[in-house]
């Protein structure tokens, strides 16, 4: 059995995780999330599943946007105490999202908000989320851009003798793989995929992309953080919507 690392249950890992989740100012709040919603379908009355809900945000934004109903998995029960304090009308359950469960009902939209990163086997997930949804049903999904996960060396970036960022310095990107990270405390484990090892995953699952995103900031963002213009070398986040045919004999 495939499973993934629970880093979110690591007090330390969570504490650092809660101050960045309440900076409005996070690239999450941004870029990530607005990108995300702006790719997501009509909901009203749709079922829904997030996968990797973390603390049940986004499962709130479901609901205002229409939802029937909203069920949430993690594989952390810090994230999920408060997901469950926080959102009652939602369901949740642990679970990890590299061994789903199975549901007596498909659903009509599944998203998942930067978790597919942490999962090592790519093409299963493609391939259960496909089963669990309806014809014509949504993925949509958000992760670390590929250019983020690719190296495995600790700076990143080239700077001139002032600190300003001069560019992005790319390093492995086509060697697929486990990496291990410092974020809050040291070996965090993501899996670097190629932009082709994703879109061919996914087709391969039988999915239609439909639409993929790479947020970057705005105008008046940068103007009040021109630290953000490194963004511009290199988008943080990679957001895609595929959606399973409402025809299986194309």
């Amino acid at each position: 059995m495939d499973t993934s690392q629970n880093i979110y249950d690591n007090p330390e890992f969570f504490k650092g995780y809660i101050a960045l989740r309440q900076n409005p100012h996070s690239a999450n709040e941004m870029l990530e999330k607005p990108a995300l919603f702006s790719l997501a379908p009509v909901l009203d009355g749709k079922r829904v599943l997030d996968l990797g809900c973390g603390c049940g945000e986004n499962c709130a934004e479901f609901f205002r946007r229409g939802a029937a109903s909203v069920t949430g998995l993690d594989i952390s029960e810090n994230m999920l105490s408060v997901a469950r304090a926080e959102q009652p009308n939602a369901v949740f359950l642990r679970a990890d999202i590299c061994e789903l469960p199975a549901f007596d009902e498909p659903f009509d939209v599944v998203f998942s908000s930067l978790a597919v990163h942490y999962v090592r086997d790519f093409l299963k997930l493609c391939a259960d989320v496909f089963s669990l949804l309806t014809p014509g049903g949504f993925f949509i999904f958000s992760q670390e851009n590929p250019l983020t996960t690719a190296p495995s060396a600790d700076e990143i970036w080239t700077r001139d003798e002032t600190g300003k960022v001069l560019y992005y310095n790319l390093s492995e990107y086509s060697v697929s793989g486990k990496r291990t990270i410092r974020w809050f405390v040291d070996g965090v484990v993501k899996y670097h995929r190629t932009f082709s090892d994703i879109v061919n995953a996914l087709a391969g699952a039988g999915f239609v992309i439909t639409a993929m995103r790479e947020p970057i900031p705005s105008a008046k963002e940068l103007k009040r953080d021109p630290t953000l213009a490194r963004k511009l070398h290199k988008p943080d986040f990679l957001v895609v919507q595929a959606r399973k045919p409402v025809s299986l004999h194309l």
